[in-house]
C-alpha cells in the first residue's frame, strides 16, 4: 500500500512538471433563498435561485505559450438548485477559447455582449436580486434579436491592460442564420482609483428592416464610506423605445453592506406601453470570503400597460405593483 501511494505521488510529481505552463480550474456558485412574493394581489412563497449571484458551474483553464502569449478556454452553465435543473447539462452562460497577450485578446464563441453591461456594472446589485434594474429592463421589445445578454458565434476584441484606465470591447456575431443573432455592439470605459465610466452601443438584425438598438452609459464612484452608481439604457426598434435608469448606494457596515436602488423605466410604440418605478433594499452579510448571507426587498410599481415583475426579467399583470422579500445564502467555489 505505502509503495502505491509512493508511486503515484512520483507520478503526480511528474504530471505536476510536464503542465507547470498550464492549469484548469473548477470553479462555480450556489445561492439559495427563500422569496415571498406579491404579484397583482397574488401571492406565493418559493424557493429560488440566482437571488444574490446566478448559480453556475464551469471549468476555466489556460495555457502559457511563450513570449507574452496565452491560450484558454471558459466553459460555464447554469442550474436550478430548488429542483436540481442544469439546463440540460449544456455550457449555455458562456463557452469560448482565446488567445491573449501584449495585443489584448480575441475570444471566439457564446458570451456576454458589450452593449450588456451598462445596466450590471452601474448597479450595486449586479444583475441579480429583487431590487436591481434589470427586472424591468425589456431585452427585445417585440423584435426577435437575442442578443442584448448573449451572443452566440461571437469573435470579440478586448484592448489590454495597462492603457492608463482604458478599456473596452467589440464584438460581432454573423448569425449564421439564426433569427435575431446576427449582431454587433461595442464597450469603452475608463477605470482608475474611485472612478469608473462606460458607454456602449450594440445592433441586432430582426425579421424587419429596422435594427434592434442598445445604448447605454453606466458609472461608479467610490467614496470609501459608501459607493454609488448610476446607469441609463435605450433599447430601441423601429417607433418602439424603452428608457430606463437606476441609482444605487452601497454603505459598508460592519462584515457586510447595505444596499438601496432606485429606478425608472418608460415605453412607447408597444402593445405595453407605460411606465414603471422600482425600489430595492438589501443587506448582504459576508461569513467569508466564498459565503454570504443576505436579505432584500423590492417593489415595481406599474402604470398603463406595463407589468414587470420584482423576481426577474418577466412580466405579470398590467398596470399592478410586484413586490417581495427574501432570505439567501451564496457559495462560492
Amino acid at each position: 500500500m505505502k509503495k502505491s501511494l509512493l508511486a503515484l505521488a512520483v507520478l503526480g510529481a511528474f504530471a505536476g512538471a510536464a503542465s507547470a505552463q498550464s492549469s484548469v480550474t473548477l470553479f462555480g456558485v450556489v445561492d439559495q433563498s427563500i422569496n415571498r412574493i406579491t404579484n397583482g394581489g397574488q401571492t406565493v412563497t418559493q424557493v429560488a435561485s440566482n437571488q444574490l449571484s446566478s448559480n453556475r458551474l464551469g471549468f476555466k483553464g489556460s495555457e502559457d505559450l511563450g513570449g507574452g502569449l496565452k491560450a484558454g478556454f471558459w466553459l460555464e452553465g447554469g442550474m436550478s438548485t430548488e429542483n436540481g435543473n442544469a439546463g440540460g447539462l449544456t455550457f449555455q452562460r458562456s463557452s469560448w477559447v482565446n488567445l491573449s497577450g501584449a495585443f489584448g485578446e480575441i475570444r471566439i464563441g457564446r458570451d456576454y455582449t458589450p452593449q450588456f453591461w451598462a445596466p450590471v456594472v452601474g448597479d450595486v446589485n449586479g444583475a441579480n436580486g429583487i431590487g436591481e434594474g434589470l427586472n424591468y429592463v425589456d431585452f427585445n421589445l417585440g423584435s426577435n434579436a437575442a442578443t442584448f445578454v448573449r451572443a452566440n458565434n461571437m469573435v470579440q476584441y478586448f484592448l489590454p491592460g495597462g492603457l492608463g484606465g482604458l478599456y473596452g470591447e467589440v464584438g460581432m456575431s454573423a448569425g449564421q442564420n439564426q433569427a435575431g443573432n446576427k449582431h454587433w455592439s461595442g464597450r469603452l470605459g475608463y477605470g482608475a482609483g474611485p472612478v469608473d465610466i462606460s458607454v456602449d452601443y450594440g445592433a441586432t438584425k430582426t425579421q424587419t428592416s429596422d435594427d434592434f438598438k442598445v445604448f447605454g452609459v453606466a458609472g461608479s464612484y467610490n467614496f470609501g464610506m459608501a459607493a454609488v452608481y448610476g446607469w441609463y439604457n435605450q433599447n430601441k426598434w423601429g417607433n418602439a423605445k424603452q428608457n430606463s435608469y437606476e441609482l444605487s448606494v452601497g454603505v459598508p457596515i460592519g462584515a457586510g453592506q447595505a444596499r438601496a436602488s432606485y429606478g425608472h423605466q418608460t415605453t412607447s410604440g408597444t402593445n405595453a406601453d407605460g411606465s414603471s418605478t422600482m425600489m430595492g433594499l438589501e443587506y448582504v452579510y459576508s461569513l467569508s470570503k466564498l459565503t454570504s448571507l443576505y436579505a432584500s426587498y423590492g417593489r415595481i410599481s406599474n402604470n398603463n400597460g406595463s407589468g414587470y415583475v420584482v423576481e426577474g426579467n418577466g412580466y405579470g399583470a398590467v398596470g399592478a405593483v410586484s413586490s417581495g422579500y427574501n432570505a439567501g445564502v451564496k457559495v462560492s467555489f
